[in-house]
């Protein structure tokens, strides 16, 4: 029986433009403190190596600081680690992995999968690795490594490679895509136990074999991405195999894409459920807002907006679906007469027509309406 740690996309040195300056070194530094992670979990499931399957850095020119950071970070997995370049990260001329800081600073027990050639790592276990050598290949390398193979002769051999399966993408004649019924056949054929995947961000089993995962990415990036922030501990026995994700990630990425509001209870209730997220600084929200509201709700949930963006990681709003319509009661209290109310009429009328003038009529209402209650 072989127990290992299947991971990948750490993307380190990833930026997010929509992050505030504080909130991208916090987003930065989960994905360091991901590694920590993941090196204590190694030693708790009894884990024999740690396979990072692509992308472990954003691309070749991430800084150096990044690179000395992620080194450190590995010192403190007890375990071999073996690194597979990716599409992100390939290893050409200019690769992270022959810069001077990181051949300098890796820790003995890090080995980068520099060939597909076989690399035994006990007795009864064996890995076959497809870097990428360039950022566009023309084929995806895991058929090179998979056809010089031949079955595997009293040792579990393990296929690590990294892109997109042709199964779960439209565009299956892309450069790079791995051929899923390729690999059932080099299962079938026993010249691969397992394959542990990388390039996809969520973990997620292809095929029907159950040994074709893709671990997913550590951190979660985006928000399409439907289970990501997991580590991928895999069992290899007699003719068996077995897995569980576990969830490691510290941040989330939550879209809601259509937020009826038309009442004091609907923006109420949007409020409470910003309230009651956890962990705010390391959430990014997006919003699509459909509806309508009066100035006076408007005004309402400007006020919960700006508040959510003084605590969240990212708080994106699209409110474009959502109209602003002034009624009697936003001015009501505030004294209006004479050519004051006859201007609230006239701009009311010229929202109702809609078009351009609608919209600046109802700007200049807002505008209005706040003086006014400035004034009060």
């Amino acid at each position: 029986m072989i127990r290992f740690l299947h991971t990948s996309d750490w993307q380190l040195g990833m930026t997010r433009h929509f992050l505030s300056e504080g909130a991208q070194e916090r987003y930065s530094q989960a994905r360091f403190d991901a590694i920590r992670t993941m090196g204590r979990i190694a030693k708790e499931e009894q884990c024999r190596f740690v396979l990072v399957c692509g992308d472990a850095f954003e691309s070749n020119q991430v800084d150096r600081k990044t690179v000395a950071r992620a080194m450190e970070a590995l010192k403190e997995v007890s375990v071999p680690v073996f690194i597979l370049p990716g599409n992100h990260d390939p290893l050409n001329a200019a690769s992270v992995y022959r810069s001077s800081t990181f051949i300098e600073r890796k820790p003995a027990h890090v080995q980068v999968v520099e060939n597909a050639a076989p690399i035994r790592v006990a007795a009864e276990v064996e890995l076959v690795g497809a870097p990428w050598l360039s950022k566009r290949p023309a084929t995806n390398p895991l058929e090179d490594a998979i056809s010089a193979l031949g079955p595997a002769d009293g040792v579990s051999r393990i296929c690590l490679a990294h892109g997109a399966v042709d199964t779960l993408t439209p565009d299956r004649e892309s450069a790079g895509i791995i051929s899923v019924a390729m690999l059932e056949q080099a299962i079938i054929e026993g010249k691969i136990h397992f394959a542990a995947l990388g390039d996809r961000h969520s973990l997620t089993k292809v095929g029907d074999s159950g040994r074709i995962w893709y671990s997913g990415t550590p951190e979660s990036t985006d928000f399409r991405e439907t289970q990501s922030g997991y580590i991928h501990i895999v069992e290899i026995g007699d003719g068996t195999v077995a897995s569980k994700g576990i969830q490691i990630g510290q941040w989330r990425f939550i879209e809601r894409e259509r937020v009826d509001l038309n009442t004091a209870d609907d923006v109420e209730a949007l409020r409470k459920s910003l309230e009651e997220i956890e962990n705010k600084d390391r959430t990014v929200v997006r919003l699509s807002l459909v509806g309508s509201l009066t100035l006076t709700l408007s005004g309402a949930l400007q006020n919960h907006i700006l508040a959510a963006n003084d605590v969240f990681g990212a708080f994106d709003v699209r409110a474009d679906d959502l109209l602003v319509l002034p009624d009697h009661t936003d001015f009501a209290n505030l004294g209006f007469s004479g050519f004051a109310d006859g201007t609230v009429q006239r701009l009311r009328s010229k929202i109702s027509e809609g078009r351009d003038e609608g919209t600046v009529a109802r700007e200049a209402l807002i505008l209005m309406l706040r003086l006014a209650r400035e004034t009060v």
